[in-house]
């Protein structure tokens, strides 16, 4: 069965130029991992790119540091019965729909990304950068929370959880490392 997210082959052309998602050499090993759960579950929803509900969900599951900042959130189980939910199949409204701001113009990203969930990638690379390091969860969970367009901003918000609460707690933490 082919992937439904592009991958890259050496057959490709200019395949050197551009890389798989999880190959990023600015991210750290950690997130590499998050970004590969987050397209196995783009795969296996059948969806075309990974969104930032997918990059929310892989980061609650695999990034001991982004779950940190829920600590004590009593609706955490909810968020997370959205998400599961939608990896399974209750999330259809979205599939076959390109997830985006519409700040620019839609362009299907040969990465795998979805516009916005792309632009939040390169807002964590630039944010680690800062730090003069590769990016982290929690770079990519605030660069995730910036946009209220976000898939993932819609499934906080729906489980009661307030992003902008959730980025306030992020964004406090990255401050300390810079």
């Amino acid at each position: 069965m082919q992937p439904r997210i592009p991958r890259l082959t050496a057959h490709e052309p200019d395949s050197r130029s551009r890389a798989h998602p999880d190959d990023d050499v600015r991210l750290s090993a950690e997130l590499a991992a998050v970004v590969s759960g987050a397209r196995r579950r783009a795969v296996r929803c059948g969806d075309r790119q990974i969104d930032t509900a997918h990059l929310l969900h892989s980061l609650l599951e695999s990034d001991p540091e982004v779950r940190s900042v829920f600590d004590g959130e009593p609706r955490l189980a909810r968020l997370m019965g959205y998400l599961v939910q939608r990896s399974i199949g209750y999330g259809l409204r979205w599939q076959g729909s390109v997830e985006d701001s519409g700040a620019v113009p839609v362009v299907t990203r040969a990465d795998g990304y979805s516009p916005l969930a792309g632009r939040a990638m390169e807002y964590a690379c630039a944010l680690a950068g800062r730090r003069g390091g590769p990016a982290l969860g929690v770079d990519l969970l605030a660069a995730i929370l910036v946009d209220p367009q976000a898939r993932a901003v819609e499934v906080l918000n729906r489980a009661g959880i307030d992003p902008y609460g959730v980025f306030l707690r992020v964004d406090s933490r990255l401050r300390r490392t810079l």
